[in-house]
């Protein structure tokens, strides 16, 4: 067998690693023979090349040097040195030995091969196993330092400091402080760079900038002659492609040209090598997913995003709409995890079924098949009442889709023997999921690597397929096949390359890029098995995954004809604190440095340090003085325009920020107020404004919903099951049923915890309730309380209309009961109703509130009476909230309902010392920030935040009083006069009058 050991050095642009020639000559033995004992005749070519091997492992050179006896195999191996391979000849010849003892290192003059070279060396090494003989090539395709590339000869005056790193690793030199002194190296050099940034997203940015520039000042050069690699394809791959590729959303504007409206390297077409196969293959993920899943709870937010998934999505035809709606119901039946009790028996809660998908899920068809009215449960699962006929045929794909993963899970976690686990994913993920015709092909890979799981799971010990695993060892042999691997990269095709580290990637180019050389990521870190006997006293020519990340670097930095870029991070993305470049970056930088003179500005340059943002002055050509700029020439790094307008916007003079409360906007035009729309305004005048005058709805965050099992519930679910059975009681629903209700809801804690949370809110519901009865004399257990609706017309003094409709009203009074605490905004409410209904219904007409009031910490209630009113200041009321309600719509009111609630009650409960009101009045505006857990006070209400600022100081808001709103003397401030305005008729003359049940 004839094999080459290449031994390459400094690669011109566009020529492949250098081989040698050598043959490889193995012990006598004849593979082409058949006979009874003898392997059968193999059809093997006359000569067999193998190419690019950084690493071989012992039984294959048995192999090859078997096939030498009867043909010539050549090997062509690249070589960073060729004088090392020489000087080291004569130690290698002794073949592997312990790793320990290996001194080959020793051996090495340049401190690059020593510590990234090992792979090499140990090549070396084994290929002693078998009779070679060892030649290089003749010549070169290409002379290091000329300056030629695939674009043409190019204007090189002296060697770059790339060309002069290759050399030295090629000639395995040091160069002598005479020789670096002889080597001065120009600041325009960039043709070794290495770039400090804030994490990986902003790596990325600082990248495609290089790369732009490169492009840009080169015209010779194309993406095609660009190589990036990373470590980790899969955690670049989004930043990739957010970064690169995007030349369908480029657009020219500008006025007196075409300028780029983003980055241009959007218009680079970019191709992602080495990707996991999950990643191209959602069948492959899923089966993963499904193994993660049978050791795990299965929580509510995992079987949504299992269901939000592509092939699960199509299998089970639901779309956006179908997703959010069974999000909708998963969480109104209080789905936390478990698939049923029995799963639940494995976390010691055996017999708990509360909370989990068997029990929603049955809620969810039982809503489905009952009506809500005469009938809502069967037997203890109570029936969701969010369903109608439109959504018969989701709760079915719903039970469908749950009853299905549920039985893979079983078999899951029943499966023992590797045929078990095979037959058990691969029925499951056909059964959950579908994909379309024209990926046919990933049912096709997915059968064929749950195979190939199986035969490497059978293939551990002699009985095969009746090996036993565990999930565990499952879960190990999904992830090992589940990893990058090294996929065709197609090369020179036009576009730009990024492809994972990994052997045969450091094909020459004239532009090489390393992204991602972190420190702790590079090079890989590994812990032997506990049972890996051979890790004890590792031999040379053992895989070390350290090793091979070195040996790539070393590769990467061979492979660069033009420029060698590598990014890494240099400063913690959060806190921008230095981080130490990996050892392997930090050698090659130490390295650098004694390449050339040391104080050449091209050595000074080789690292670059990048601030946090793209916008920063300095990233765009204007770096403050002291600053070190990015570029020699002191120019614009970047070439991102909204970096550029960003960078003038952070530098331009800042305005204040326009506000709400600045411009006044006109009158509506109109003469009619509806009455909820005075009622919500007055609940909180800064939100009416942004809704109802400037069509603004702020949104809100809604509580995130835990997935454990409720142990207490919060303020807000209690007060939610307090209403309901507040509401059911009144509306004459027998108490018993109400009660089991609610303990079959499931957002109560189970059994005796649930009861005993139950109980505090029925004895407190009972007190609102029975004073309710009382109020309105009639109602009961058992019997519905009777209350009609108002129609409401009227005519005010201003000539305003007043239009709408009032509810819960027992004769000439209305009451309203509510479990909430009487706060402001239920309290003006209340006062609104009884003037509309004595302007509407006469004088005696009154406006009834109860609601809850603890007494220390047991259970109270309360009963505000508004009115009765004459009519005549009824309406002169009326006409003044219409009033109030039309200045806040032409700009916000400083008027917060608890703060002026809390002002009005201090001053005209004191001696009218507007100051000190205001000072009371803080306590209820100003979150307390010396707690952590703080409530929010309506200082931070999204809508006060919105219009007045975050964190405005009361103050700030008071404002001056309008010509026209000094209605009460000796108030200077705005909120004092709107306060009075609205709260003092409410709190005078005894128009409000308080009783304790």
């Amino acid at each position: 067998m004839a094999g080459g050991a290449a031994a390459g050095g400094r690669r011109a642009p566009g020529r492949a690693s250098r081989p040698g020639g050598g043959a490889l000559r193995a012990a006598p033995g004849d593979l082409t023979g058949a006979g009874p004992d003898r392997a059968p005749r193999l059809d093997l070519p006359g000569r067999l090349s193998l190419f690019g091997h950084t690493r071989i492992a012992r039984s294959e050179v048995e192999v090859v040097a078997a096939i030498a006896e009867q043909r010539d195999v050549h090997l062509w191996l690249p070589q960073a040195s060729p004088a090392a391979w020489d000087a080291l000849a004569g130690t290698a010849a002794a073949g592997p030995v312990p790793r320990a003892e290996d001194d080959s290192a020793l051996l090495v003059d340049h401190p690059l091969l020593a510590s990234l070279g090992r792979d090499a060396r140990e090549l070396q090494r084994t290929l002693a196993l078998a009779p070679h003989t060892t030649s290089r090539p003749a010549g070169r395709t290409g002379t290091a330092g000329t300056g030629r590339g695939r674009g043409g000869p190019r204007s090189t005056p002296s060697p770059s400091l790339l060309q002069l790193l290759q050399a030295d690793l090629e000639a395995d030199h040091v160069p002598t402080e005479a020789e670096r002194a002889d080597r001065p190296v120009p600041a325009q050099d960039r043709s070794i760079q290495v770039h400090a940034c804030h994490g990986r997203s902003r790596q990325v940015e600082v990248l495609r900038d290089v790369l732009t520039d490169l492009l840009e000042h080169d015209p010779t050069l194309e993406p095609r002659d660009i190589l990036v690699m990373c470590p980790d394809i899969d955690t670049y791959a989004p930043l990739v492609h957010a970064g690169f590729g995007l030349g369908e959303v480029v657009r020219e504007t500008g006025g007196g040209g075409p300028a780029p409206a983003t980055h241009p390297a959007h218009t680079l077409r970019v191709r992602l090598a080495d990707r996991s196969p999950t990643v191209a293959n959602p069948l492959l993920a899923l089966a993963a997913r499904l193994v993660e899943l049978a050791g795990g709870r299965l929580s509510a937010g995992e079987v949504l995003d299992l269901a939000r998934t592509a092939p699960v999505r199509r299998r089970f035809g639901l779309d956006d709409d179908d997703l959010e709606r069974i999000g909708d119901w998963v969480g109104a039946v209080a789905v936390r995890w478990g698939l049923d009790d029995a799963h639940r028996g494995d976390y010691a809660l055996a017999g708990l079924s509360q909370n989990t998908w068997e029990s929603g899920l049955a809620r969810v068809l039982v809503g489905a098949a009952v009506d809500g009215e005469e009938l809502d449960h069967l037997g203890t699962t109570l029936g969701l009442d969010d369903l109608d006929s439109a959504d018969l045929d989701l709760a079915g794909r719903l039970a469908e889709l749950v009853a299905r993963l549920g039985a893979t899970l079983r078999a899951l976690r029943g499966a023992e023997a590797v045929g078990e686990w095979v037959t058990a994913l691969t029925e499951g993920v056909l059964g959950l999921a579908d994909v379309a015709p024209p990926e046919a092909w990933q049912v096709t890979q997915l059968r064929r690597e749950l195979d190939l799981v199986g035969a490497h799971g059978g293939s551990r010990a002699g009985d095969g397929a009746g090996l036993s695993l565990s999930l565990s060892d499952v879960h190990a042999l999904l992830d090992e096949h589940a990893a990058g691997r090294a996929t065709r990269s197609n090369f020179r095709t036009g576009t730009l390359t990024v492809c994972t580290m990994v052997p045969m990637r450091s094909v020459p180019h004239r532009v090489v890029a390393l992204v991602g050389l972190d420190d702790g990521v590079f090079p890989r870190t590994t812990a032997p098995d506990g049972d890996d006997a051979t890790a004890r006293r590792p031999v040379t020519g053992e895989r070390d995954p350290r090793s091979e990340d070195r040996q790539l670097l070393l590769d990467a930095v061979m492979a660069a004809g033009d420029a060698l870029v590598i990014t890494y991070t240099g400063f913690d993305e959060h806190t921008g604190a230095p981080r130490p470049p990996a050892v392997p970056l930090g050698e090659l930088l130490d390295a650098v440095r004694r390449t050339a003179h040391p104080a050449s500005p091209g050595v000074a340059r080789v690292l670059a340090h990048h601030p946090l943002q793209p916008f920063d002055p300095r990233n765009l050509g204007a770096a403050r003085p002291g600053a070190p700029a990015l570029l020699p020439d002191g120019g614009p790094f970047s070439y991102d325009p909204a970096a550029l307008a960003g960078g003038r916007a952070a530098v331009s003079p800042r305005g204040p920020r326009p506000r709400p409360v600045d411009p006044a906007l006109q009158p509506l035009p109109g003469d009619t107020v509806e009455l909820d729309a005075l009622l919500r305004f007055f609940d909180h005048p800064a939100r009416a404004y942004l809704r109802d005058r400037l069509g603004l709805v702020l949104p809100e965050v809604p509580e995130e919903q835990g997935e454990g099992i409720p142990i207490d519930i919060g303020g807000l679910q209690k007060w939610a099951v307090g209403d309901r059975v507040l509401q059911a009681v009144l509306a004459g629903r027998d108490p018993g049923a109400t009660v089991d209700a609610e303990l079959w809801r499931g957002e109560l804690p189970p059994r005796a915890l649930g009861a005993g949370v139950l109980r505090e809110v029925t004895e407190q519901a009972q007190i609102v309730a029975e004073g309710t009865w009382r109020t309105a004399g009639q109602g009961g257990w058992g019997v519905p309380l009777e209350r009609e609706t108002l129609d409401v017309d009227l005519v005010l003094p201003s000539g305003t209309r007043l239009t709408g409709t009032l509810t819960g009203l027992v004769g000439t009074r209305v009451v309203t009961a509510t479990y909430s605490t009487v706060r402001a905004k239920q309290r003006l409410r209340s006062w609104i109703t009884s003037l509309v209904l004595a302007a509407t219904l006469g004088p005696e007409a009154t406006s009834h509130l109860l609601g809850a009031q603890k007494r220390g910490r047991r259970p109270g209630g309360v009963h505000l009476t508004h009115g009765p009113h004459d009519l005549a200041r009824a309406l002169a009321l009326l006409d003044q909230l219409v009033d109030l309600r039309a200045r806040g719509l032409l700009e916000p009111l400083p008027l917060p309902p608890r703060t002026a609630l809390r002002w009005a009650e201090a001053y005209l409960g004191g001696p009218g010392d507007a100051q000190a009101a205001t000072l009371d009045a803080v306590r209820e505006w100003r979150t307390d920030d010396t707690f952590e857990t703080a409530f929010p006070k309506e200082q931070d209400d999204p809508s006060h935040v919105y219009v007045h600022g975050e964190g405005v100081a009361l103050r700030d808001i008071l404002g001056v009083p309008r010509d026209d709103e000094r209605w009460t003397s000796g108030v200077e401030h705005r909120l004092g006069q709107l306060a009075l305005r609205v709260w003092g008729p409410v709190l005078t003359d005894g128009a409000e009058r308080k009783e304790r049940l």
